[in-house]
């Protein structure tokens, strides 16, 4: 099985189900979002 499809078949699992669920909790947070805005802003600057 390859790395990819080992991804997909966790995602789909009950555990995975539940990490993908808090992730979209903490993404909903502004801190977060505006954690990551920064960090993508400084991995843009790298280029």
């Amino acid at each position: 099985m390859s790395p990819l499809q080992r991804i997909a078949a966790f995602l789909r699992s009950p555990r995975g189900q539940q990490l993908v669920e808090r992730g979209r909790r903490e993404l909903a947070k502004p801190e977060n979002q505006r954690r990551l805005r920064q960090l993508l802003t400084r991995l843009s600057r790298r280029r």
